[in-house]
């Protein structure tokens, strides 16, 4: 990850209320149909001899690839977008064509030995994904961080390998008729396998390297292609209202 700066963060227990959407109802948003990739798009970035990077991301059913534990591979087949890399700068971020407000979101995850990767929150708020397991002591740069701010609060990583589920809550930032921010955005849950890694940080501003760097009241969401090996399924949006 590129090194955090200019992020200021309000960690005191915020005051607001809000109710969750049902999210199981018909207010449900899927994203990522399982099939194809045709409802996302790429980050574009340059490698050092300046060309464009090509996507390295595919459609299928991932696993740990035989020959390294640190790559995954792909089998034929639906129900997952894996990221087929083996290391840094070798593919793109991808990002949801769709736009979102406050919400949940819920996505299963696998990683490979070593991986790195994130899901940015509104394509502009990351939280980390990397292979922390059996880690003890948890930094700003391991799974379920908030990256470079605030580390999460339990180590609740499988192994490498293993599918693993994030759930997001959010508000996003609101912004008067004018355009200025009149409030902040608001990370209500982060919850990992069941965990509570992350509650209740008001965010003054985007973290690194997002699909813009610019906050907004809607926005996609993003999983970070350009560092490691890594597959996303099921992803599932619900409206906070």
């Amino acid at each position: 990850m590129k090194k955090l700066t200019g992020l200021t963060l309000a960690l005191a227990t915020l005051t607001f209320t809000y109710v969750a959407a049902d999210h199981h109802g018909s207010g449900a948003a899927h994203p990522f149909n399982g099939k194809n990739l045709l409802d996302w798009s790429f980050k574009e970035k340059k490698a050092k001899n300046g060309k464009l990077i090509k996507p390295k991301w595919v459609v299928g059913k991932p696993n740990l690839a035989k020959d390294n534990e640190g790559a995954l591979a792909a089998d034929a087949g639906e129900g997952a977008m894996v990221n087929l890399v083996s290391g840094h700068g070798q593919s793109l971020d991808i990002y949801s064509n769709a736009k979102f407000g406050s919400a949940r979101i819920e996505v299963e995850l696998l990683v490979a030995k070593g991986a790195n990767s994130g899901v940015y929150l509104m394509g502009e708020y990351e939280v980390q994904v990397l292979d922390s397991y059996g880690k003890e002591k948890m930094g700003n740069g391991d799974m379920g961080a908030v990256y470079g701010a605030t580390p999460p609060r339990v180590n609740a990583c499988k192994k490498p390998g293993e599918w693993q589920k994030y759930v997001f809550e959010y508000e996003a930032p609101k912004f008067d008729a004018g355009g200025k921010k009149t409030s902040n955005f608001k990370l209500l849950k982060v919850e990992l396998n069941g965990e509570i890694l992350q509650e209740n940080l008001e965010l003054k501003g985007p973290t690194p390297s997002g699909v813009t760097g610019k906050e907004a009241a809607k926005g996609p969401i993003m999983f970070q292609g350009d560092h490691g090996p890594v597959a996303y399924r099921n992803i599932t949006v619900t409206p906070l209202k």
